[in-house]
């Protein structure tokens, strides 16, 4: 298994190509706007996997309490802005 030096020089120069790519995509991983970018897109799949079924379906039951929570706390909130007006 002896390799010509040109075959060495070939293969030094592929392993070269394929560091200089990884240094690369890491680069890019790691920027800020990446991060951010990748969380974006995490945050909204599994808001959308809590509110739809496997087939696509909207699931009505926990989309109306979240509302009904929302609703809930506005309620809330007003009504101690409305005690502290009071005061």
């Amino acid at each position: 298994m002896t390799q010509t030096p040109a075959q060495i020089e070939a293969e030094i120069e592929a392993t070269r190509v394929r560091l200089a790519g990884t240094v690369d995509e890491l680069t890019t991983r790691v920027q800020p706007k990446e991060i951010a970018r990748r969380s974006a897109q995490d945050v909204k799949a599994k808001a959308y996997s809590a509110t739809h079924t496997e087939d696509g379906h909207l699931r009505t039951e926990r989309v109306a309490a979240v509302g009904a929570a929302a609703a809930l706390l506005a309620a809330l909130a007003s009504l101690r802005v409305l005690r502290r007006r009071k005061r």
